[in-house]
């Protein structure tokens, strides 16, 4: 275990990352001081007196990083991030994919509201955020409705079946534009004083609140008082201009800085030519050179661009090895590229060894590519195979460098196996529905054509299956739906090309 020196890590806020002797992240977590919390971990007594998980995790421990932030907001934000990015073992919290709200309005509606969402879309609306603590937004956006008199129904414009169902109306906290109590200018008017607040200017607002809690105080009123001391907290806390203004921009770029580390580094390693900001890597699945797939990723900075992400189909009957398919899949891709005249990527990364490096160097020299950084990395030993050296290159395990093409390598394993599993389970239940007597290779492919997926055809009746294929007959239509309905988990609910 490395050990632990407290001046060698600040006091200040921010996230620490544990990994274990292969340089696997193991654990991600944050901390108000980054120096007291590691301090915790290093005890001694930690190795005796900790639950069976913490001395687990504290004996798995290899080496840490520290990423000091500037807010408790920011590290919990960072926190979540890497969670997601590495999905390490002894993390359990926030490693689904759920992303910290936002608050969004529409301004095209004619009475705008306020609203949550999780994805920042270009769709006009403003958004605000992200806010790492959901409960405490939840509370605030409830309150600056009530408080502004703002709507919170769903219709995009209220009515007189809308006032029917309307419970803020009864309590008075809203504005009631569905019955024309208020005109579009003045609703406006409080929609502005609320994007106002969002926008970190609260301080009046806060005031009052303020005020209205020393006489609840004053009058004994102290339930209240409280409630609206911890609404002051929650508006200090989510429309403070530090905290507000920690966008999705400013998010993406926190870890930036350990990216950059892990590009320079494995730029300085390899004496990379550029920078490898732009990283496509390839991998291939089979099972004894049958149902052969491909698969390509795309990392930009450090961090997976998923719509960049393609899959293939070995089509070749001669790609009969590894190798074989790799040289068709890179040819796949960069004669395509090369085509539509887009960018090449900065580096090419195979997952394999000296045989994968050659088929792609012969591919990427039969289309006539201008030259490209290629290498191969081997998974056993983690060995590096470049053009022109009979040697590998070996990284310590604790190299950033390798820690970036792991993550890459990875990443494109485990593409590459959903797409394999896709496949396998099409070819079972594509083999299974043959088997019912009455259903060929022409009339399983009319099937398909027809529904388009397997989950539609097994929701389809019988009726449905029958009418949708002609000639097929009520009866052999109800076995159809019988056998799907008998091997739903089979089937799976995978989309089946037609």
């Amino acid at each position: 275990m490395k050990r632990f020196s407290s001046q060698s890590v600040p006091s200040a806020p921010g996230v620490y990352v544990f990994r274990n002797t292969m340089g696997d992240v193991i654990y991600v977590g944050k901390a108000r001081s980054l120096r007291k919390r590691l301090a915790t971990y290093f005890r001694p007594s930690q190795r005796q007196r900790a639950d069976p998980k913490l001395r687990a995790l504290v004996n798995s421990i290899g080496t840490f990083e520290v990423l000091p932030v500037r807010t408790e907001a920011e590290a919990l934000l960072l926190e979540s991030r890497l969670i997601k990015e590495y999905a390490p073992r002894y993390n359990v919290e926030l490693r689904d994919d759920k992303r910290f709200l936002l608050v969004c309005l529409d301004p095209r509606e004619p009475f705008p509201r306020l609203t949550l969402a999780r994805l920042r879309k270009d769709d006009g609306r403003l958004y605000f955020g992200p806010f790492p603590r959901a409960g405490v937004l939840r509370e605030t956006v409830r309150y600056l409705s009530a408080r502004f008199g703002l709507r919170t129904c769903r219709a995009a414009t209220p009515d007189a079946a809308t006032r029917r169902h309307c419970l803020d109306r009864a309590i008075r906290a809203c504005s009631c534009p569905c019955d024309g109590r208020i005109t579009r200018a003045e609703y406006a008017g409080r929609v502005n004083q609320v994007l106002e607040v969002l926008r970190g200017d609260s301080r009046q607002l806060a005031a009052g609140l303020a005020e209205r809690m020393q006489e609840a105080a004053a009058q004994h009123s102290f339930e209240e008082a409280a409630r609206l001391r911890d609404m002051i907290d929650n508006l200090r806390l989510l429309c403070d201009p530090l905290r507000r203004t920690f966008s999705r921009a400013s998010l993406e770029d926190m870890p930036k800085t350990v990216a950059q580390q892990r590009m320079d580094g494995l730029q300085k390693a390899l004496g990379l030519p550029v920078l490898p900001r732009v990283i496509d890597c390839f991998d291939i699945s089979n099972i004894r050179s049958r149902l052969g797939v491909g698969s390509l990723v795309r990392f930009v900075d450090g961090s997976p661009v998923r719509k960049e992400y393609r899959r293939y189909r070995i089509r070749r009957p001669d790609a009969t090895d590894d190798t074989a398919m790799m040289r068709e899949v890179v040819t796949r891709r960069y004669q395509r590229v090369l085509a539509e005249k887009n960018p090449m990527p900065d580096l090419v990364v195979l997952d394999g060894g000296p045989g994968q490096l050659q088929a792609a160097l012969q591919a990427l020299a039969a289309l006539g590519v201008p030259p490209l950084a290629v290498l191969a990395l081997a998974k056993k030993q983690e060995e590096i195979y470049l053009p022109g050296r009979e040697e590998p290159v070996r990284l310590s395990r604790q190299d950033l460098g390798l820690r970036l093409l792991q993550s890459v390598r990875d990443e494109a394993h485990r593409f590459a196996i959903a797409y394999h599993r896709i496949l396998r389970r099409r070819r079972i239940l594509a083999s299974q529905l043959q088997d019912i007597e009455g259903v060929g290779d022409k009339r399983y492919e009319l099937l398909l054509r027809a529904f388009g997926s397997v989950r539609r055809l097994r929701s389809a009746s019988p009726e449905e299956i029958a009418t949708a294929v002609p000639g097929l007959g009520r009866e052999l239509a109800t076995r159809v739906h019988s056998y799907l309905t008998r091997n739903a988990s089979v089937a799976g609910g995978d989309r089946v090309e037609g």
